[in-house]
């Protein structure tokens, strides 16, 4: 798994990396692009490729970009009411509080990562505390494989759970990467975690597990 987790973290780069605006193309077609646009997972090297709106409505569905290119959806769920108790979280194995989940279609499974002030570190995760996870919280069955994840923060006292696009993990990856200061972090990085989260959560439709029941009859 060393090679995985070797492209994940150019995966954080890439998420993280910020184009001056004239440089700014599309991946595919090189097209310019704005400033806020769509981005492209490639399946092989599990790498962020920008891509234009024309790009992005071309691949606005699975079978389009075949087993090489999935177009990363862009929706942001506040779980208001998800099930994860503290028993359940340490049945799962992870050594921190924060942590992403996602569906690996190369490995055929879901594998957890959690960031790192070396990167994205996998955790080896407890599959059968994964389904009954999964059963409690039906949110977790329409996770789009490889692009969305389930972020936890679990840090500090928060019980937070979202649903998001398989960047916005890689941005807060990217975050802790570059301002980590010594064992604790600091109080500056503190600050900006919570601002990530909280940006987060004014850009979320907050929903709950009973409004994911009905989604699916």
């Amino acid at each position: 798994m060393a090679a995985q987790a070797q492209r994940l973290r150019r995966l954080a780069r890439r998420a993280r990396a910020e184009r001056a605006d004239e440089q700014d193309r599309c991946e595919l077609c090189g097209e310019p692009l704005p400033a806020e646009h769509r981005h492209m997972l490639d399946l092989e090297s599990r790498e962020l490729l920008c891509a234009c709106r024309a790009c992005g409505l071309l691949f606005d569905r699975r079978e389009a970009g075949g087993s090489h290119f999935r177009l990363v959806p862009d929706r942001r769920l506040l779980l208001e009411d998800f099930d994860l108790d503290d028993l359940t979280w340490a049945r799962l194995r992870i050594p921190v509080e924060m942590a992403f989940f996602f569906h690996h279609s190369g490995a055929d499974r879901v594998v957890a990562f959690y960031p790192s002030p070396m990167g994205p570190t996998e955790s080896q995760l407890e599959l059968d505390a994964w389904g009954e996870l999964v059963q409690a919280n039906p949110v977790l069955a329409t996770l789009e494989p490889d692009v969305e994840a389930l972020l936890v923060n679990r840090a500090r006292g928060a019980r937070l759970h979202f649903l998001v696009p398989i960047e916005d993990p890689y941005r807060l990856v990217g975050l802790i990467r570059t301002r980590w200061r010594g064992l604790s972090g600091g109080e500056e990085v503190w600050r900006e975690i919570d601002d990530f989260f909280a940006g987060l959560g004014r850009g979320s439709k907050v929903t709950t597990n009973e409004e994911v029941a009905a989604w699916r009859t």
